[in-house]
Formats: C-alpha cells, sequence, structure tokens
C-alpha cells in the first residue's frame, strides 16, 4: 500500500510505502518544513505501528529533502539516493536559504547509494531503482509493481514533465529516459508524481504533449 502525503510551500508530495503483513515501511521524498507537517507524517507512521526499514530520495532539490534529517535521525536511517545526487545534497543549505527553506546541513547525513535496476526490499514489497536524469543529476524512479505504480519525483507529472533549465538538466535526455524507462511500464501503472495529481502511464502516453 502506498500513503500520500503534500508538504511545504512548493507542494511536495511525499509517499509511504507500506507492507500490512510485515508493518515495514519505506518513506520517500520527506518534504516536512513544519513541525506540523512532521507530526502528521510521525503519528501516521506509529499510530499504524509501522517500522521505518528505508529512506528513499527521488532527488535532492531542497523541496524534497528538507524533512530529512527529523526523519533519518528519528528512525535511524541512512538516506538511500544515486551517487551523482551527493553533490546536489552538499548544495541543499546554500540553495534553501535563497527558496525559503531552513534545512541547515544535510551533507553530514549516512548515505547508501542506489543505482539503475537496484532491487530494494520493505517487508514483503519489492521497489525497483530506475534511474531517469535529466530533470537533474541523480534522479530515480521506484518502480512498486505490488502497487501496480511507479513514484517519478519530478521526471514526470501529469500532462508534464521536470524542468530541465537548472543545473544538470537535459531535455533530450529526460525524453530519452522516459521513454526508455518509464513509459516501457503497464499502461494501467499510476503514476505518483512529485508535485501535482496522480496519473497512469496510460494517460501519458496518449496525452502527455511532450511525450
Amino acid at each position: 500500500m502506498i500513503k500520500q502525503f503534500t508538504f511545504n510551500h512548493f507542494g511536495v508530495n511525499c509517499y509511504v510505502v507500506y507492507d500490512e503483513a510485515t508493518k515495514q515501511c519505506a518513506i520517500v521524498d520527506p518534504g516536512m518544513e513544519a513541525s506540523y507537517e512532521d507530526a502528521q507524517l510521525f503519528q501516521f507512521i506509529e499510530q499504524k505501528q509501522f517500522s521505518p526499514v528505508l529512506l528513499l530520495l527521488t532527488h535532492a532539490h531542497i523541496d524534497h529533502v528538507c524533512g530529512l534529517r527529523q526523519v533519518s535521525e528519528r528512525y535511524n536511517l541512512p538516506v538511500t539516493m544515486h551517487c551523482d545526487g551527493i553533490k546536489l545534497l552538499r548544495q541543499t543549505e546554500a540553495y534553501g536559504s535563497i527558496m525559503g527553506f531552513d534545512t541547515g546541513r544535510l551533507d553530514d547525513l549516512k548515505t547508501v547509494h542506489a543505482d539503475d535496476g537496484t532491487m530494494l526490499r520493505c517487508g514483503d514489497v519489492e521497489i525497483e531503482c530506475r534511474y531517469v536524469p535529466g530533470h537533474c543529476e541523480g534522479s530515480l524512479c521506484y518502480v512498486i509493481s505490488a502497487e501496480e505504480a511507479v513514484i517519478t519525483g519530478d521526471a514526470l507529472f501529469q500532462g508534464s514533465i521536470g524542468r530541465t533549465d537548472l543545473p544538470g538538466g537535459s531535455y533530450p535526455l529526460l525524453i530519452e529516459k522516459l521513454k526508455e524507462r518509464i513509459l516501457t511500464l503497464p499502461d494501467n501503472y499510476m503514476v505518483l508524481p512529485g508535485h501535482g495529481e496522480l496519473s497512469t502511464i496510460g494517460d501519458e502516453k496518449k496525452y502527455n504533449p511532450f511525450l
């Protein structure tokens, strides 16, 4: 199962992927910037008596990582991410001050690196990592076949794609990787983006003007 939260003034979608049988869960893109947002996430996890075993990033842009330290320290979890995103993670304190986020340092958090094809487990639920750069360096999407869903971060949105005009962005690369690694999923798979409404692979193939 997958629970969605929307956090911070950029409206980032945070997801909790959980296995009811084992009570294990994975937290994807903790974007909390206020204590009441921390409480929403933590109360859900603890009222359900879940045990967090993975802390996953789709990418290290500031709006997706501003709750990273709270989650990492509360549940003693390293950050699982692509190694190409480490540079961005080191820059979050500087970018945060420009964009209205107060994260402090995040580059001292322990990281575990995942790559294209890495398989992760959350209880009996498998999570497949797919590398989809182009929005930024180090961008991963997470395929959860048991839920027929893919968490796309800022690579793919309903009717749109991630911007490619920021450092590390590449429009041709993003389109290429989306077509190779995401649009090859079955049409009925749900698209769970980093911002905005949910969609399906089939709808994006039919109606997304960028694809």
